[in-house]
């Protein structure tokens, strides 16, 4: 997966948004005003920054040498991960939803069940 595809992804989905809050090469993806990915424009390693369930963040990085603690980041919660490395396009792809879910879930419930078109049930 390449930045531009990345970069799809991610606006193909209801409500993200790409900002630009800390410089001109840091491309921060967010939710409802809430960052979910953070990716280095910039870097010679490409990579994407993930929001991850801290017991999930550990068994990824175990799991690929393309997964490491997300630096300048909460390494408890968040991962970053290297687009040209061993985790499949596919799986990347899971884990920014992963990331998605995990901000959501710390939003006020009529929140969450509004951006998972639940209305008000």
């Amino acid at each position: 997966m390449n930045v531009e595809e990345l970069y799809d992804y991610f606006v193909s989905i209801p409500g993200v948004e790409p900002t630009f809050p800390f410089d001109e090469v840091t491309l921060v993806m967010k939710l409802m005003g809430k960052m979910i990915a953070l990716i280095p424009l910039d870097a010679e390693v490409k990579t994407v920054s993930l929001k991850c369930d801290p017991d999930k963040a550990v068994e990824l990085r175990q799991r690929y040498s393309s997964v490491q603690a997300a630096f300048h980041m909460h390494k408890r919660y968040w991962n970053s991960i290297e687009l040209l490395g061993d985790m499949p396009d596919e799986e990347i792809m899971q884990w920014i939803n992963h990331s998605i879910d995990e901000v959501v879930k710390k939003m006020p419930k009529k929140i969450q069940r509004e951006y998972y078109g639940k209305g008000d049930e």
